[in-house]
């Protein structure tokens, strides 16, 4: 890890995350560590606030070593709801790519919802995926993830 535990770090879910380049501009702006954890070597800024943990095994492998750093001093990123349940028991913040924050109120509903849509697919259905990834997403994201180092900051 680029920080010890109790820092504030960035961990990102990163193998499908379209909102990377976002986290480093703001990761920089705050000087906060971020791990950018993955299956695959992925690029990433020659920086020494960024590190680069390509996890090797199963699928899970990157949900499991972000979990475990999860922390009340972590801000997490992930599209990922069983993971942002897991980091939110570990008193995490989490943030959706869209800029939509998971939260303990919210997360059985977002877990339900995925075992609905996940049994509707295995029967066959036809069903739609999220919206396109859109700008106001994107825009929404960095709001979102300054409020959170904030947050975290004035935590001391």
């Amino acid at each position: 890890m680029v920080a010890s535990a109790s820092a504030v770090r960035i961990l990102v879910d990163a193998d499908a995350c379209p909102v990377k380049e976002e986290v480093y501009r703001v990761a920089f702006r705050h000087e906060v560590p971020v791990a950018i954890v993955s299956n695959s070597r992925l690029r990433v800024p020659d920086h020494p606030l960024i590190e680069r943990v390509v996890v090797p095994g199963d699928f899970d492998a990157a949900d499991h070593w972000i979990a475990q750093g999860a922390d009340a001093r972590a801000v997490v990123i992930t599209a990922d709801i069983l993971l942002a349940d897991r980091c939110l028991k570990a008193g995490a913040l989490v943030i959706g790519p869209t800029g939509t924050p998971f939260t303990t109120s919210s997360i059985g509903a977002a877990v339900a919802t995925r075992a609905i849509m996940a049994d509707l697919r295995a029967g066959g259905d036809a069903i739609g995926g999220p919206a396109p990834f859109a700008k106001a997403d994107r825009s929404r994201f960095l709001s979102a993830l300054d409020e959170a180092l904030v947050r975290l900051k004035r935590q001391g």
